[in-house]
């Protein structure tokens, strides 16, 4: 793997993430009241492996780890800190890669509900997380892949 395809992606995942949840949190805590709900898009792919994902599944653990630790850090604040984990999302990032209609195909038996996820599958339980239904819940991490994760034997 090239040292900048390591570099952009944890730039981009963690840095990226870390620098706006800071600035987030500040903006936060000193409003009144204090408090609010951050989310960070973590990835199912904090939890597993991948062959070709090196460089990508630890900035997604990362993010996760960052909202455990942001919850522990901003409880005190009435900030909550969660992560949504998406599994296997069709965006225009990954359209190329999908176009393998074997490989697709492969990656949708796998998850439960026999498709794929569309960027507005992530929506609902972001809306849910930073809503007042989820007032007690912070540190917490929501898969939303279709299944994929109970799935991988």
């Amino acid at each position: 793997m090239p040292h900048a395809t390591w570099e952009r992606t944890r730039q981009v995942n963690l840095d990226g993430s870390f620098y706006v949840v800071q600035a987030v949190a500040n903006q936060m805590k000193a409003q009144i009241p204090q408090g609010g709900s951050i989310i960070g898009v973590a990835s199912i792919s904090a939890l597993v492996g991948g062959e070709f994902q090196c460089h990508y599944t630890p900035t997604k653990a990362g993010i996760l780890s960052l909202m455990q630790s942001c919850a522990v850090a901003l409880g005190k604040y009435n900030i909550r800190a969660n992560a949504v984990l998406p599994g296997t999302i069709a965006t225009d990032i990954n359209k190329e890669d999908l176009s393998d209609e074997a490989k697709k195909a492969g990656m949708v038996k796998r998850t439960c509900l026999g498709r794929l996820g569309a960027p507005d599958d992530i929506a609902g339980p972001v809306v849910f997380l930073a809503s007042e239904l989820a007032k007690y819940v912070t540190g917490a991490s929501l898969l939303v892949d279709g299944g994929l994760f109970v799935n991988l034997q």
